[in-house]
């Protein structure tokens, strides 16, 4: 398995170096079938274009076809299209794996921006904002990377800012009791006093990292984004320099509008990082090189399944690999 993080020396009790990680495991190969068997969708368009394909206008009106079903998306799609018929015309190439290849390349230089790894020990405690619509796997999302964190060392607490939605907190605290990790909750009342309660406990308790949950809205209910808001000027109250990352939890499987939902939330809060779930049986995996193109805020994880291990940082590399097959 992937490192999720890297470390700073924040304490004086952090050990690691500033910039250590802990290396790719064995594992890594299982993942990256994973990884090939969750994007088989997205990818079978586009891999059956380069078996025995001439060099001509009809293999880039294919290719642009592919990847428009993909939602990469016209902009996208455009810079991708004219950077591989420059490649093309530069290295007078002349077969269909070497335009696979040459693709390859486009894609990760594209999409390599993207990839950040989650900072550790920089901030104490290092409080996470984490907003979505619902249905995107966000509490879920939360209490794998809970554990994720524990195994990292981090003492961790979980807050419930979804105040109003009984189910909500109830699964939050599943999630606690399973990672035998602390839950800030209230049944009503405010979702910006819950975010306020919880940075102060995780301060007094000395913990390492503060997930907030935030309820699930989308981003045209205006009067929602606005408590969002709220809550985040709330969280610099309790402490000077949190909210630390404001990250976003988007369902693979929205394709074009998951753009729009970064857009809107970015322009709200300010996003520091993205995790992308259920990229598994999607045929919409393309939407990544939308969001690099439109809004490259850094994608920190991507989910495709339900399993723990299936929740792993995001690799541009392994993951046009996956695509491209």
């Amino acid at each position: 398995m992937f490192s999720f993080f890297k470390k700073t020396p924040a304490r004086p009790a952090e050990s690691a170096p500033a910039d250590s990680s802990v290396a790719a495991s064995p594992n890594h190969s299982s993942w990256l079938n994973q990884l090939k068997t969750g994007l088989s969708k997205t990818s079978s368009n586009l891999t059956t274009i380069f078996s025995g394909a001439k060099i001509d206008d009809d293999l880039y009106e294919e290719l642009e076809s592919a990847l428009l079903m993909a939602d990469t998306g016209v902009d996208a799609t455009r810079r991708l299209l004219d950077a591989l018929k420059r490649n093309v015309k530069e290295n007078k190439l002349t077969q269909p794996e070497q335009i696979r290849a040459a693709l390859r390349e486009i894609l990760i230089d594209m999409l390599t921006p993207l990839e950040k790894p989650l900072v550790l020990g920089e901030h104490h405690p290092l409080v996470m904002m984490i907003a979505g619509v619902n249905g995107v796997g966000k509490t879920t999302t939360i209490g794998k990377l809970a554990k994720h964190l524990q195994t990292h060392g981090q003492k961790v607490l979980l807050a419930a800012g979804d105040t109003f939605r009984a189910a909500a907190r109830e699964q939050l605290a599943v999630w606690g009791e399973r990672n035998n990790v602390s839950v800030i909750s209230q049944a009503s009342g405010d979702p910006a006093a819950v975010a306020f309660d919880a940075v102060q406990s995780a301060k007094a308790r000395d913990i390492d990292v503060l997930m907030l949950d935030t309820a699930g809205r989308l981003p045209s209910q205006m009067h929602l984004m606005e408590e969002l808001k709220k809550i985040k000027r709330v969280i610099a109250k309790g402490l000077e320099t949190a909210p630390h990352e404001v990250l976003l939890v988007i369902d693979g499987n929205t394709g074009q509008n998951a753009l729009t939902q970064v857009k809107v939330f970015d322009d709200a809060l300010g996003l520091t990082g993205l995790i992308i779930t259920k990229l598994d049986g999607t045929a919409k995996g393309g939407v990544l090189a939308a969001i690099a193109c439109t809004r490259p805020i850094p994608v920190y994880f991507i989910g495709i399944g339900e399993k723990l291990e299936d929740l792993q940082p995001f690799r541009a590399e392994d993951f046009v690999d996956a695509l491209l097959g």
